[in-house]
């Protein structure tokens, strides 16, 4: 059995995650990194996309993440996120729905379009379909 590492996602509003874990893989700002027991102490920030982690049983669990900040010790991941979703917790519809908005806003490229908020809207409603699995 792997080393425990203790992993705990916390937005604004709530506690997300709070367990023991084998693995953390993570969305930073530089690109993926990964943390395992032992780790060495780092802070960096968090880009939009998915968070996996597995849990004591070997089962690999998925949440959304919107941003934020990680910190990882030797023996712990905090994630500090501004927003943070667990994959059975998406709103699948919700999120198609934000996507074809988005989608329709971009290509109807309105005068008054704030196109980088266009794309961030639809990088997150992709994002949210892909980790909820849906095809």
């Amino acid at each position: 059995m792997a080393e425990k590492l203790f992993l705990e996602v916390v937005t604004p509003l709530k506690a997300v995650v709070s367990e023991e874990v084998e693995l953390v893989v993570a969305p930073g700002s530089e690109g993926e990194f990964g943390a395992l027991k032992g780790h060495t102490t780092f802070l960096t920030s968090l880009k939009m996309g998915a968070l996996r982690y597995k849990d004591l049983k070997g089962k690999e669990r998925l949440l959304f993440i919107n941003g934020g900040f990680a910190e990882v010790l030797p023996d712990k991941v905090t994630i500090l996120a501004e927003s943070a979703e667990r994959r059975k917790d998406i709103d699948v519809a919700r999120a198609q729905q934000a996507k074809e908005r988005a989608e329709k806003r971009l290509v109807d490229k309105a005068s008054d379009l704030d196109f980088v908020r266009a794309e961030v809207a639809l990088r997150k409603a992709i994002d949210r379909i892909k980790i909820s699995g849906i095809k």
